[in-house]
C-alpha cells in the first residue's frame, strides 16, 4: 500500500511540475530519446501486428484472472479493494512509463522558439497567399501524380530525414510501417486518421483514409515518432516532408495546406480560391469530406473532447485546436531555397 501511494505521489508530481523546456530539449529530446526511439521502433516494426492490441488483450486478461483468483480466495470486498489499489499503482506506473518513453516531448522547446518566426506575419493576406500557392501547386501536381498508387515510402523517408535535419541537430528518427489494429473500427467511427503508440513507438493508420491523404497522415505520425508531440508541429513537419518527396506526397502536403489555409479565410475568399481548383482536386476534397462525414458524430465528439482534455493535461493550452495552429507556423516562418525553414541564430 505504501509503495503504491509513493508511486502515485511521484506520478502526480511529474504531471503537475513541468521540467524546464531547455533542459528537456537538450537532455531528453536531443539526448535520451533518439536512441530509444531508434531501438524501440525498429523492434516493434519487426512485428507485423499492432503491439498495442497485444498489450491491451494481455492486460485485460491478466487483470480479470487476478481479480477472479482473489475473489475466490478472499471474497468480494477484499478483492475489489485489492483491485482498486492495483489500479492506482498500475495507472501511476503506466503514466511514468509514458513520460520516459515519449511523453516528456510535450515539454520540449516549441518550434516558434527555434524558427525565424514572426507572429505579426500571420494575417489574412499571408494566409490568402499561402492558399493561392497551394491552389497552384495542387492543380499542377494532380496531373503528375499516380492516383491510387501506394506511397513511395523510400522517397518519403528521405524527405522526412531532411525535414528533421532542417529543424534540429538531433539524430533523425526512424520511420515505421503503418499498421492496422483491432481499434480500427474506432478510428473509422471517430473520424481519426491515425495514432502513434507511445509505449512501443509504432504507428496505426485508419485504413479508410484516401490515397490523397495517406502520405500526409503517415508523415504526421512519423513526426510524432521524431518527438514532435505538439499536433501543429507534427503537421508542420509532415508538410515539410511531403512537399520535398515524390509528386503524390507533394500533392498530399499541398492539399492539406490548402484545407487549413482556406478554412481560416472568410467565405468570399474561400469561394474565390475554390473556383481556381481543377475538377479533379475538388473531387478529392469532396471525397475527404464524405469520408469524414461518415464518422459517428457522437463518437467523434466524444473522442474530440477526450483528446482535447488529454492535450490540455500535457500542457497544450490550445487543446485540439493545436492541429490548426500549423497554419501559424507556415505563415509566420521565414523560408528560403524552396520552403526550407530558417532557424534562429
Amino acid at each position: 500500500m505504501r509503495a503504491t501511494l509513493g508511486l502515485a505521489a511521484i506520478a502526480i508530481g511529474a504531471a503537475l511540475i513541468p521540467l524546464p523546456p531547455a533542459a528537456v530539449e537538450r537532455w531528453y529530446s536531443r539526448g535520451f530519446y533518439p536512441p530509444l526511439q531508434h531501438g524501440l521502433t525498429r523492434a516493434s516494426s519487426v512485428v507485423p501486428i499492432a503491439l498495442l492490441d497485444v498489450a491491451v488483450v494481455a492486460v485485460v486478461f491478466a487483470c480479470l484472472a487476478l481479480l477472479a483468483r482473489r475473489w475466490r480466495r478472499d471474497g468480494a470486498s477484499k478483492a475489489l479493494r485489492a483491485a482498486g489499489i492495483a489500479l492506482v499503482g498500475g495507472a501511476s506506473a503506466l503514466y511514468l512509463a509514458f513520460l520516459v518513453l515519449w511523453g516528456f516531448n510535450y515539454q520540449r522547446l516549441p518550434l516558434e522558439a527555434k524558427l525565424m518566426y514572426d507572429a505579426s506575419r500571420v494575417n489574412r493576406d499571408s494566409t490568402f497567399r499561402l492558399a493561392e500557392t497551394a491552389v497552384d501547386r495542387v492543380n499542377v501536381l494532380e496531373k503528375n501524380r499516380t492516383a491510387g498508387a501506394p506511397v513511395d515510402r523510400q522517397a518519403l523517408e528521405v524527405a522526412f530525414a531532411r525535414a528533421q535535419q532542417q529543424l534540429s541537430t538531433a539524430a533523425p528518427a526512424v520511420a515505421a510501417p503503418a499498421k492496422t489494429s483491432m481499434f480500427s473500427w474506432y478510428l473509422r467511427t471517430a473520424g481519426i486518421d491515425g495514432m502513434m503508440n507511445p509505449f512501443f513507438l509504432e504507428i496505426i493508420l485508419n485504413p479508410d483514409i484516401l490515397p490523397a491523404e495517406r502520405p500526409f497522415s503517415l508523415a504526421h505520425e512519423w513526426a510524432h515518432l521524431a518527438g514532435y508531440a505538439n499536433e501543429s508541429e507534427a503537421n508542420f513537419v509532415s508538410w515539410l516532408t511531403c512537399i520535398a518527396a515524390a509528386p503524390d506526397a507533394q500533392y498530399s502536403g499541398w492539399l492539406e495546406a490548402y484545407r487549413y489555409a482556406s478554412a481560416a479565410l472568410p467565405a468570399a475568399d474561400r469561394r474565390a480560391l475554390q473556383q481556381r481548383l481543377s475538377p479533379e482536386v475538388i473531387s478529392d476534397l469532396r471525397a475527404i469530406n464524405e469520408r469524414l462525414g461518415r464518422a459517428d458524430p457522437h463518437v467523434s465528439g466524444f473522442a474530440r473532447n477526450v483528446y482535447d482534455s488529454y492535450l490540455r493535461a500535457q500542457g497544450m493550452s490550445e487543446g485540439i485546436a493545436s492541429y490548426g495552429a500549423m497554419l501559424r507556423l507556415m505563415a509566420g516562418t521565414t523560408f528560403e531555397n524552396g520552403w526550407v525553414p530558417q532557424l534562429r541564430r
